[in-house]
């Protein structure tokens, strides 16, 4: 899942932002666009620092949330700007239009958050698919968190490499032809250092 501050900007502003249920779904209707498991009665997202998500949210009020399968396209968005015309990636099997109102401040070591309630305005499903997991991909979505919170003081950066080379043997053991591309991607993006 991509959040969109609405400028067709990406997101290397999708650092492990974090995402909360709303149990009434869009509208007042059955949909539940966000995860599941958790009793809030709102659907939330953390922002860290002063990114490109937390400015457009705070000088627009509105962005999208965007449901992508294509590790390549999930791996772009997290760790690059993409700047576009468009909101939606093309790749999006899904996406949600959201309004936001900061709700919460706070730091953490010397990294400032915004918590943003998430007002779900309009939706569209444009591809139904049945999705296969494989480990490979988990490894890019959890390698796209690490990479994304490389440089940042409330994170160990050791541990962080430890963790982005122990994902880049998964995606070698587990992934496909998109999984190694993406963590090749990545590799580019971040400058490996490991």
């Amino acid at each position: 899942m991509l959040v969109d501050g609405g400028d067709g900007g990406g997101s290397e502003d999708e650092n492990g932002d974090d995402i909360a249920g709303d149990e009434d779904g869009i509208d007042g209707g059955n949909g539940n666009g966000a995860a599941t498991g958790t009793d809030r009665t709102a659907v939330t997202a953390r922002t860290w620092g002063r990114t490109r998500t937390w400015r457009n949210f705070r000088e627009r009020g509105e962005g999208y949330v965007q449901f992508v399968s294509d590790p390549v396209v999930f791996t772009e968005a997290a760790l690059s700007i993409r700047e576009g015309e468009q909101p939606v990636v093309d790749a999006a099997t899904a996406w949600v239009r959201i309004e936001v109102e900061a709700i919460d401040t706070g730091s953490s070591g010397d990294t400032e958050w915004t918590e943003w309630a998430l007002f779900p305005r309009e939706r569209r499903v444009l591809e139904r698919t049945v999705p296969t997991i494989n480990r490979g991909h988990g490894a890019v979505i959890e390698a796209t968190v690490a990479a994304s919170r490389l440089d940042v003081d409330a994170y160990d950066t050791d541990d962080l490499l430890d963790r982005l080379s122990y994902l880049e043997g998964v995606v070698k053991r587990c992934g496909g032809p998109r999984e190694r591309e993406a963590f090749s991607r990545l590799v580019e993006l971040v400058d490996r250092r490991w």
